[in-house]
């Protein structure tokens, strides 16, 4: 740009900085196509504001794929002024499935690792969440409509324990299920740094994680309402009709 205008690099640098412009940075979006997407939000924002009295709300979600892997040479430790550093290729030794719920009361999180993501695994992890819940309570969960939520037999579930309460996020809409928060922040501190020698190391690792973050738990507080997350979306709508 300084060359076609004819101006020094310092001169374009000021003039951009003046009016608040970033062109070195850009960020991604991702608008929902879900026919439904209104009464979902509102409904999961619902949930999220104003918890039903006397209930457990949970978010629910599962993380699928996550490998082990290890790095050609041993990770080079931190040093004063320098990062820790790996290499940039690895070896695969497998993956394995999270399944997780988070209570959203007091920030815990209930998590299972599975070799699979289907309808049953994620119907022994319902078991294990039934067996930790007190009785005769009701329970909220927020959740996506992946098929291995909605699946016939999963349906049934349910059918079977009336107490248990479903509120789908809209679609591309994981953004408004907080266990999404939870999944970054197992990735970033502890997954992605990690050197893994094989799935039940990962395993480990993964269990160790989740005993360390119950016992400092803390709720992931909701404040956005579903006004302003229309508006937003009305305003994201509007600038792609308009192309600026």
């Amino acid at each position: 740009m300084a060359k076609a205008q004819g101006l020094s690099h310092a001169v374009v640098h000021r003039i951009w900085r003046a009016h608040g412009l970033q062109p070195h940075r850009i960020e991604t979006f991702k608008l929902s196509g879900d026919p439904d997407f209104v009464s979902k939000l509102r409904d999961v924002v619902g949930v999220d504001l104003n918890p039903p009295a006397q209930a457990l709300v949970f978010c629910i979600d599962d993380k699928p794929q996550s490998q082990a892997l290890d790095r050609t040479e041993p990770v080079l430790p931190l040093r004063a002024g320098i990062p820790a550093r790996q290499t940039h290729d690895y070896i695969r030794h497998g993956t394995t499935n999270l399944f997780a719920a988070l209570n959203v009361l007091d920030g815990t999180v209930l998590a299972h690792c599975a070799p699979r993501k289907r309808h049953t695994e994620f119907l022994a992890f319902l078991d294990q969440l039934h067996r930790t819940v007190p009785p005769r309570r009701d329970v909220h969960l927020i959740l996506d409509h992946y098929a291995t939520h909605t699946h016939p037999t999963v349906d049934a579930w349910f059918a079977a324990h009336p107490r248990y309460h479903r509120h789908f996020v809209p679609t591309s809409g994981s953004w408004l299920n907080r266990i999404a928060r939870w999944f970054a922040e197992i990735t970033r501190k502890r997954i992605r740094r990690g050197t893994f020698r094989s799935v039940p190391e990962l395993i480990r690792t993964i269990e160790d994680y989740v005993s360390h973050h119950n016992r400092h738990a803390e709720p992931f507080i909701w404040t956005a309402t579903a006004a302003t997350i229309l508006k937003q979306v009305r305003h994201c709508r509007d600038a792609l009709e308009t192309a600026h």
